[in-house]
């Protein structure tokens, strides 16, 4: 199950980039905040799962 949710990681990550890119464009500061929010959230996810394989 490791690998399953650093794939979802890592795609949670890119489209939290994918949208602080849009709201960057559009001058939209919420969606860009958001984007942001979604990247820090997976960055912390993604950690959690390297504690975990550390512990292996």
């Amino acid at each position: 199950m490791g690998l399953d949710d650093k794939i979802k990681n890592t795609a949670e990550k890119a489209g939290g980039k994918a949208k602080e890119a849009v709201g960057d464009a559009t001058d939209n500061e919420r969606l860009e905040a958001e984007g942001q929010a979604d990247q820090t959230k997976a960055n912390l996810k993604q950690a959690g799962e390297n504690v975990k394989d550390a512990f292996k």
